[in-house]
């Protein structure tokens, strides 16, 4: 691993940089935007355009690369990959749907489309590990808020393709050829690591708050936005308006680096005195460990304490920042669970599977309903799909954000795992499933609602989740290995399983024998049925397992969480 060593700037410039980028890191959600025009203009029939969307899922979601590539090189070259990739990738699909370049071969366009729309983990990768480093004792709350914006990122570039580029898909792949970049290389700079947050700092959970309402308040605007546009079709000065409200709401994270920038003198006034008062309080209550060899105080105090005059070579000065009871001395053993992990070591463990197979489930389920929400909607009578991908986007972005912040209260408060939210979300996906199977009158939007928010929840519980179980050292790799659930669940769910159940139902209708790649309707509550049945049982499956998997590491969590809490009433004291 690369010795990468700490800034003096707060972390929080590199949040506040980090917020766009997560949002150029949605970019593969746009594929439904162009997707039309290539049929069009390119002449392509639907199982080509069908195998275009198997590249944009593979570019999207296999980020085993940049993750191994987080370890080894600093986060501006990994941001610097990633635009890139945009730029060759989108810009291939520009020139052969401009028709500035004639007669582009198929197997071009379909590697330029997987190239394209894999800077989505470059850039995510860069700026999530780099983040989750930075604020160790909140990775719940940041992963939440961080992949809250790539969920509301699909309605963002709707918003700028339906009003700044006139619904033009040309003008699109334009725009992320060049703005993608110049976005990266304009904030690669402000994204490094940086002395991790304490959590002791008392406005910190004022800045998060603020974060979070930043983000919610866009996410109405956004979503206001589109209905009044779709209802109204606002005319330019009108639309430029929101767009300034939306770039405005965007800086919003930025406003906390320059509040801290101004009142730097007072700031730095107060962190002296608070690291010094700590520093005494950990020495003294060291000491009194010494002598009643109470562990868990030893474990939290002394050893912090003789970790920063014990470093080793191959610990980084972030990595010995980050260290939390982990004890001073390395030891040639096994690492256990909460420690930091090689993934060789990691594979090996039960809890790593469990986690994994209960995320693939949750995420499998839910892309399972977005990649096929138009058919669904189609198949139950709602011809116009706009609401309902405009429904899922937005509570997928409300799960994303809550999951973060609901779980973090829980595990500092209660020392409650955050995989217990997987399960009751899972438990929820069960009714959901049914309802979806059952067809009833009125239940689609709350349905597709429900969905969505059990979705989002797994991304901002998986993440953190990771970090605490096998450590922050190879996070970026453990994080993209268990992402592969979400390409693969595609695969299992959608193309297999939803595929050929409504394929087979819609030859059924029509009296004909089972073609795959044609262009038949399905209409009914059968079309998706015993899809969603399956769906259902598999959920079932995944809440078990994530109830074994929670039982096991519950003991992880008080260790961590439950030190954490008995300390913090000394602090404050003083």
């Amino acid at each position: 691993m690369v010795t990468l060593k700490a800034g003096t700037r707060p972390p929080w410039v590199g949040l506040g940089a980090a917020v766009w980028l997560q949002i150029a890191s949605g970019n593969s959600y746009n594929f439904a935007l162009y997707s039309h025009s290539l049929k069009s203009v390119l002449g392509f029939n639907q199982q080509q355009l069908t195998m275009l969307g198997v590249a944009n899922d593979i570019g999207g979601n296999v980020g085993l690369l940049p993750g191994i590539a987080c370890n080894k090189f600093p986060p501006w070259s990994i941001l610097l990959i990633g635009a890139f990739a945009c730029f060759f990738g989108y810009g291939v699909l520009w020139l052969a749907l401009s028709r500035t370049v004639q007669s582009m071969p198929y197997w071009l366009l379909w590697l330029a489309l997987c190239v394209a729309t894999n800077s989505s983990p470059w850039l995510g990768t860069a700026v999530l590990v780099t983040n989750m480093r930075n604020f160790p004792r909140s990775r719940g709350t940041v992963a939440g808020i961080l992949k809250g914006y790539v969920g509301i990122s699909a309605a963002v570039f709707s918003a700028i393709y339906s009003m700044l580029l006139h619904s033009s898909s040309s003008k699109l792949l334009m725009f992320l050829a060049l703005g993608i970049p110049v976005l990266c290389f304009l904030m690669m700079y402000f994204v490094r690591a940086c002395t991790p947050a304490s959590g002791e700092d008392s406005s910190e959970h004022a800045h998060f708050l603020f974060t979070q309402a930043a983000l919610i308040i866009l996410g109405f605007c956004i979503l206001i936005t589109m209905i009044l546009d779709h209802m109204l079709h606002l005319s330019p000065p009108i639309c430029y308006t929101f767009l300034i409200i939306i770039f405005v709401l965007l800086m919003a994270p930025l406003a906390i680096p320059i509040k801290m920038t101004l009142y730097r003198t007072r700031t730095s006034k107060l962190g002296m005195l608070e690291t010094s008062v700590g520093s005494s309080d950990n020495l003294i209550q060291g000491e009194a460990n010494a002598d009643k060899t109470e562990p868990l105080l030893k474990s939290s105090s002394s050893a912090h304490i003789l970790g920063s005059f014990h470093e080793s070579d191959e610990t980084s000065e972030v990595a010995m920042l980050l260290a939390e009871g982990e004890g001073a001395v390395k030891k040639k053993r096994r690492p256990k669970r909460g420690e930091d992990f090689k993934f060789s070591e990691a594979v090996i463990k039960a809890d790593f599977w469990l986690l994994f197979f209960v995320y693939f489930v949750g995420v499998g389920s839910g892309v399972t309903v977005l990649n096929n929400l138009a058919q669904i909607g189609i198949a139950q009578g709602v011809n116009d799909t706009t609401t309902l991908l405009s429904l899922f986007s937005f509570f997928n972005f409300v799960g994303r954000l809550g999951g973060g912040t609901v779980s973090e209260h829980f595990v500092r408060s209660k020392t409650i795992p955050r995989t217990i939210w997987l399960t009751c979300t899972q438990v929820i996906m069960i009714i959901t499933c049914l309802l979806f199977a059952s067809a009833i009158d009125g239940t689609l939007y709350a349905a597709t609602a429900s969905l969505g928010i059990c979705f989002g929840v797994q991304f901002s519980i998986m993440i953190p989740t990771v970090s605490e179980l096998f450590g922050l050292k190879h996070f970026s790799i453990f994080y993209n290995f268990m992402s592969l659930g979400n390409p693969i669940g595609a695969f299992l769910f959608s193309y297999l399983l939803a595929g050929y159940v409504y394929d087979n139902e819609a030859a059924k209708q029509h009296g004909l024998n089972l073609l795959f790649g044609s262009s038949i309707t399905c209409i009914g509550p059968q079309c998706f049925r015993l899809t969603f049945l399956v769906l259902a049982g598999v959920c079932g499956v995944g809440s078990l397992l994530s109830l074994i998997l929670t039982k096991r590491i519950w003991p992880v969590y008080e260790m961590r969480y439950a030190g954490a809490s008995f300390r913090l009433p000394q602090t404050s004291t003083h």
